[in-house]
């Protein structure tokens, strides 16, 4: 073996049996050491993904749905009023003027557009789905070079750099139609650096725990990617509460908002400039990387629907995603209480929610039955109380509780995608993955944008997505045992020349295993 723990195809057939002893019984069996081994990721790796994902969430938190639509507003002509008169709004709450005045320019004031009229929540709708369809064509394309050659590390510096720097402009012109090819292409460009991102992901599982394992081994493989899945999750949400909080301090620094928003927009292409430290520090090419990618065919893409399991995930991916836009009348400090809730809670409720899993010994499917709970739960009490006043204690509690479900499906949803990719087609599947999630997230965002003064019509229309999330994944009979199976991740123990792959479940020891692991009686490799 080599210094990483690397095996020729020539060395495999000259290369003795690993003997694996547990107490005094010894078994051979075959080393596995084909196309599917992966180098063990180390700490700066793992540590550098966590960082994209700290530097890269909040595109889709926060940027598009919040800072954008309010840059957009900026653009539009308001008469001059007394900012510090109350006026009541339409559920006959006092309000400053000044706060209802920011709402009023986000839903009420159109942007005329030919013969239609669009709000700035609307505009900002239809400029996320061009950039969808944009970047659908460009996934395709990209989903075999994901998969084929050694240019991973170039495409998804490239995404990003674009991305980034269609940030820094968003206000150089105050003008409305400048944004639709600015939030486009950050949209594009966001979709295709996630599926970038959520392939290295799998590769960096196999990397910890092998491919193709025994049964007995998928809690480890559950355990690990359940364990940087989440924690990743929770970076992100750091990043999205900072540029959150950024966004309320330059809302209120001065009058020129337009400006200061504008600041906003800089500082966020800067943050995600930053993620490029993790990509031009791993290298990750795949298992098919000597191989060229004009030889593979271009039905690459759609062989997701070869895996039902695959393909069923995606429908939890799609509906995971709900917004709400109401015209409670709250202070302004509170809204800054209920963003930094919204992303701060989930930095203690996920990586809580891993040792949760250990205990219940809970796939992911299971833990996004969870969160599709607790979702439906905050928007049933939501549309049943939808007609009350409520303090600002009920919107913080139900912010954590939905940004903890929030970030459940989304953490879990990626380890379920994880399961049902083969090796070597990770690139194909992470752009299903990606771009559903955004599409799901741009359809939650439109509909609550349709509807901002009906909160009830935004309750329900999040219940009833949650409640059909959780029919699809129960009655579609998803399972991540049964995915990794059919994606040639997992062997039964039975099986003749079963192999078996003796890489650790840890990063440097700092990835526990599983419940079953711990149990488990040590055992050592020895050649």
């Amino acid at each position: 073996m080599g210094e990483n723990g690397e095996t020729s195809c020539d060395q495999v057939e000259q290369a003795p049996t690993l003997k694996i002893e547990r107490g005094k019984e010894e078994e051979a069996y075959i080393l596995f050491a084909g196309n599917n081994h992966e180098e063990k990721p180390t700490k700066t790796e793992v540590f550098g993904w966590y960082l994209y994902g700290m530097c890269s969430y909040f595109i889709h938190t926060v940027l598009i749905p919040i800072v954008f639509p309010l840059i957009l507003s900026q653009t539009v002509s308001w008469p001059s009023e007394p900012q510090q008169s109350l006026v009541k709004n339409a559920r006959g709450l006092e309000c400053r003027q000044r706060e209802l005045q920011l709402y009023e320019m986000l839903t009420n004031h159109k942007l005329k557009v030919s013969i239609v009229e669009f709000s700035a929540l609307e505009w900002t709708s239809v400029s996320w789905l061009i950039g969808l369809i944009l970047a659908a064509p460009v996934l395709g394309i990209l989903s075999i070079h994901l998969d084929y050659g050694r240019n991973q590390r170039f495409i998804f510096a490239a995404v990003t750099a674009v991305g980034a720097v269609f940030c820094l402009p968003a206000g150089f012109f105050k003008t409305r139609w400048i944004f639709p090819p600015y939030i486009a292409a950050v949209v594009a460009a966001n979709t295709i650096a996630g599926a970038c991102h959520a392939r290295h992901l799998g590769l960096m599982v196999r990397g910890l725990v092998g491919s193709p394992i025994r049964k007995s081994q998928f809690p480890d493989r559950r355990a690990v990617a359940s364990w940087l899945s989440l924690h990743s999750t929770a970076a992100g949400c750091l990043g999205a509460a900072i540029i959150s909080a950024f966004t309320y301090h330059m809302l209120g620094k001065s009058d020129d908002r337009f400006t200061s928003l504008w600041v906003v927009a800089i500082f966020s292409g800067l943050t995600w400039f930053i993620g490029i430290l993790h990509i031009i520090s791993t290298n990750r090419p795949g298992p098919n990387a000597n191989l060229p990618p004009n030889s593979v065919p271009k039905t690459h893409v759609i062989s997701i629907f070869k895996y039902p399991h695959a393909t069923g995930s995606l429908a939890g991916v799609f509906l995971s995603r709900n917004f709400v836009i109401g015209d409670l009348c709250v202070t302004p400090v509170n809204i800054l209480y209920n963003w930094l809730t919204y992303f701060i809670f989930p930095l203690i409720s996920l990586p809580l929610a891993y040792p949760l899993q250990l205990i219940m010994k809970a796939d992911a499917v299971k833990m996004q039955l969870l969160g599709f709970l607790l979702s439906a739960a905050v928007s049933g009490f939501g549309f049943y109380y939808h007609h009350k006043t409520w303090n600002k204690v009920h919107i913080l509690i139900f912010a954590a509780v939905q940004s903890s479900a929030t970030g459940l499906l989304h953490a879990f949803g990626r380890v379920l995608w994880l399961d049902c990719s083969p090796a070597g087609k990770e690139g194909a599947f992470s752009v299903w993955l990606s771009w559903m999630r955004a599409l799901g997230t741009c359809a939650g965002f439109a509909l609550a944008s349709a509807f901002p003064g009906n909160i009830s019509k935004s309750f329900g229309i999040a219940f009833c997505a949650a409640v059909l999330g959780k029919i699809v994944l129960i009655f579609g009979n998803i399972s991540n045992f049964a995915g990794a199976k059919a994606a040639g991740h997992v062997r039964e123990h039975s099986e003749k020349g079963s192999p078996v792959i003796t890489l650790g479940s840890s990063v440097e020891g700092k990835v526990p295993l599983s419940t079953e692991s711990q149990e488990q009686e040590e055992v050592r490799v020895q050649l």
